[in-house]
């Protein structure tokens, strides 16, 4: 076992349900083995500025069901340069700490990344984000939470959508990525599904609603991730309108699907994830994403898990296309 002085743990980039869990396990796993444990808050700003305490157990007791992170995040343009940098190494080193754990997404792993590459500190990522396009891991610390929150909408907004016979389009996350679109409008049952993996074709798509209108269908809805490439939910409702001259209803949940209490299998991600941080931290591991895949712990070179596509399910486009 290699020797660790202290760990430091933050979290970076977007919030996601699941994240006090990971840092709950990863203070409760070194505390185990002896190790001193510090908070860095609000990511990256929080180095910089040295706002960087010492935490126990009784820091992260009753936060394993709670939403966002009692770290806190927030954005640095400071650490984004080399000085910026140098200035969280040392702030760092003051406290001891030569081992990090971030817990976050691509833009926080290249802040991770380029920190062991120019001050030769450990550190490993875990995958936070809602957005699941991480490559190197089945799932993402938010992402079941992020998708039965929208399915809970979806559901609401199917009753108001037969009462009134009428579409109704709902844009969910995901700027680069469709899992979250693809995920929630399969078990919602959308009519269709538009995402940034898939040309989305507009008269096709009229063509598909009218048939099913025809055959006697009260209700219509479509789900789209922010990201598509024929535009969001009002830039789609227009293209909609101008082709079939239907009326349409949008819905945009936005930040609703960051918050609140994360799922039974957000908990146990990020707490396995945040055990095996602190072990691979131990094993002398360092430039690494945990990950699980096939429900095994799995490791992944940092700069793979932006630089490599993670893919969405294609044999759930195909049953889309069958199902709407």
């Amino acid at each position: 076992m290699n020797d660790i002085n202290a760990i430091g743990v933050y979290t970076s980039g977007g919030d996601s349900p699941g994240m006090n869990a990971n840092v709950r396990a990863v203070v409760k796993t070194a505390v185990s083995f002896n190790i001193p444990v510090y908070g860095i808050y609000k990511g990256y700003r929080g180095m910089i500025d040295n706002h960087i305490e010492e935490l126990h157990k009784n820091n992260v007791m009753n936060i394993l069901q709670r939403g966002g992170t009692f770290l806190q995040t927030a954005r640095s343009n400071e650490f984004l340069k080399p000085e910026g940098r140098a200035q969280a190494y040392e702030n760092l080193q003051k406290h001891g700490i030569d081992a990090l754990v971030c817990c976050g997404g691509d833009g926080s792993f290249h802040g991770l990344h380029l920190l062991i590459k120019e001050t030769g500190i450990r550190g490993v990522g875990t995958p936070g984000t809602i957005d699941n396009d991480l490559y190197g891991t089945d799932y993402t610390i938010g992402y079941d939470t992020a998708i039965n929150t929208a399915l809970d909408a979806i559901d609401r907004i199917r009753d108001t959508a037969s009462s009134h016979d009428r579409l109704f389009i709902v844009e969910v996350m995901g700027r680069h990525a469709g899992f979250i679109a693809q995920a929630v409008g399969l078990a919602g049952g959308a009519e269709d599904i538009l995402i940034p993996e898939t040309w989305t074709d507009i008269p096709e798509i009229c063509k598909a609603l009218q048939k099913a209108k025809d055959s006697g269908k009260h209700s219509t809805v479509l789900v789209v991730a922010e990201g598509d490439e024929a535009g969001g939910a009002f830039d789609i409702k227009r293209k909609i309108e101008k082709e079939a001259g239907w009326d349409v209803r949008v819905s945009v949940l936005g930040h609703i699907q960051r918050g609140g209490s994360p799922t039974a299998s957000d908990r146990i991600l990020a707490t396995r994830c945040g055990y095996h941080a602190v072990q691979s931290l131990r094993t002398g591991e360092t430039d690494v994403m945990i990950g699980i895949q096939n429900d095994a712990v799995t490791l992944t070179p940092l700069p793979d898990t932006w630089k490599k596509h993670k893919r969405v399910n294609p044999l759930l486009e195909d049953l889309i296309k069958v199902l709407r």
